[in-house]
């Protein structure tokens, strides 16, 4: 078909050819879940997914979340009118009480403004918005964001796309596989005063691999010597040890020691709200005597923020989160789902490493039960991933990050023996 022309004048030509709009290529992690749908082997694993499955390989609705979302139905008043700009009010502040403790002095002395986001991902989007828009070190080189090397990979288009600079701090061993620890400080020790930087409160994505309290204490340390602004990610608290107040352990060490702060928090995984996207943004304020004015004033400019972007949050999610968070029967059923949840992976995580034991697969495997939380780095290289995939219809992302929910006692025999016979291979 011709170009349209109007009035006998010249075709239009586009304004975004491919020279100035070049095709994108495609998300990593989603064409391999389109890869793994396609494949019609009967035996093929999917350790890629970032989503829990239960022990046949199928999404779980929490009893809980069931529960919930009965009552809500069945509420009377029920609509579909749009939420404030920042959220649902209950939810916010049952999010500050899960993440920040029901005792939190930050919560006590109002220093806390919380905004109801698109999950953990508008969360971290919100918070990197906000930096770029008003936050001014006294150096130009401390305007960027520090993120663990690896990181959960949107962090950083999330991150370039509000025109900050994403710079690297030291973090996976890949002798040890585990923390770099040294390295991690010293980064942090270089970087220019009062540089952001971001922080996996727990079950770090992709590696598994999280400081203990004692390392936690030292970064603290180094942190407040340099003036650091910490940005916590929490995509997992629940979901990672089973313990609520575990998983946000060294959040609220931060909080004690008197840091000014942010943090993302996500409800995609301790609830299984995946689609539903329900997420919370907070900061916190320093003590101060100015400290709820500061909130107050940082609100503000946050809610204009998000009104430009999404105007206001969805509704659902956040509804079943918070009947949840502010009912004691149903946050008592919640956290026994987590330990369901929890304990399934950690099975796996020992189910594996017996498997990989009994072969003799080469090489050292302790790292699989050392590591936590949804993911593993298996220290696999990629064209050890290519040949699980090509060989054995093993679908894992090709750094060597296995999804340990994807595992199950259907599996793992399989995927031990899979694993062990491309290691030997490629030894």
């Amino acid at each position: 078909m011709a170009p349209h022309a109007t009035n006998g004048d010249e075709p239009i030509i586009t304004a975004f050819n491919a020279d100035v709009v070049p095709q994108a290529p495609e998300d990593p992690l989603f064409g391999l879940m389109a890869a793994y749908r396609k494949d019609t082997d009967s035996k093929k694993v999917d350790l890629g997914i970032g989503a829990y499955r239960d022990d046949n390989a199928k999404p779980w609705v929490l009893p809980v979340v069931k529960a919930a979302d009965d009552l809500l139905r069945k509420d009377p008043d029920l609509n579909h009118e749009y939420l404030p700009i920042g959220g649902l009010a209950d939810f916010n502040f049952a999010s500050q009480k899960l993440i920040l403790g029901k005792d939190s002095a930050a919560i006590q002395d109002k220093r806390v403004i919380s905004l109801q986001t698109i999950s953990g991902t508008g969360a971290v989007h919100l918070g990197s918005a906000f930096i770029s828009r008003f936050y001014n070190p006294q150096s130009a080189e401390a305007k960027a964001i520090y993120c663990s090397s690896p990181t959960w990979a949107n962090h950083n288009q999330i991150i370039t796309n509000v025109h900050l600079p994403v710079k690297t701090y030291p973090y996976f061993s890949k002798e040890t596989k585990g923390l770099d620890f040294d390295g991690m400080i010293k980064a942090i020790e270089s970087a220019a005063e009062g540089s952001v930087i971001l922080l996996h409160a727990c079950a770090h994505n992709p590696t598994g691999v999280d400081p203990t309290r004692d390392q936690w204490t030292k970064i603290a340390h180094v942190m407040r010597q340099k003036r650091h602004f910490p940005f916590f990610d929490c995509a997992y608290q629940g979901f990672a040890s089973g313990s609520l107040s575990t998983d946000a352990w060294a959040i609220n060490y931060f909080v004690d020691q008197g840091f000014e702060l942010m943090i993302a928090q996500s409800y995609a995984k301790n609830f299984g709200l995946y689609g539903e996207r329900a997420g919370c943004f907070h900061f916190v304020a320093a003590p101060s005597a100015n400290a709820q004015d500061e909130v107050a004033r940082v609100g503000s400019q946050l809610a204009i923020l998000q009104r430009s972007e999404i105007s206001n949050p969805p509704a659902y999610g956040a509804r079943i989160a918070s009947m949840v968070l502010n009912d004691d029967k149903l946050f008592s059923q919640w956290e026994e789902d987590l330990r369901t949840m929890s304990g399934r992976i950690i099975s796996m995580r020992k189910a594996l490493k017996s498997k990989l034991d009994e072969l003799e697969t080469p090489g050292k495997w302790d790292h699989i039960t050392e590591q936590i939380g949804m993911f593993s780095f298996t220290g696999l290289n990629e064209q050890q991933v290519g040949k699980l995939r090509e060989k054995f219809h093993v679908y894992m992302t090709k750094n060597g990050r296995i999804s340990m929910a994807g595992l199950n006692t259907k599996n793992v025999e399989y995927f031990a023996k899979a694993l062990d016979s491309v290691v030997r291979e490629t030894s």
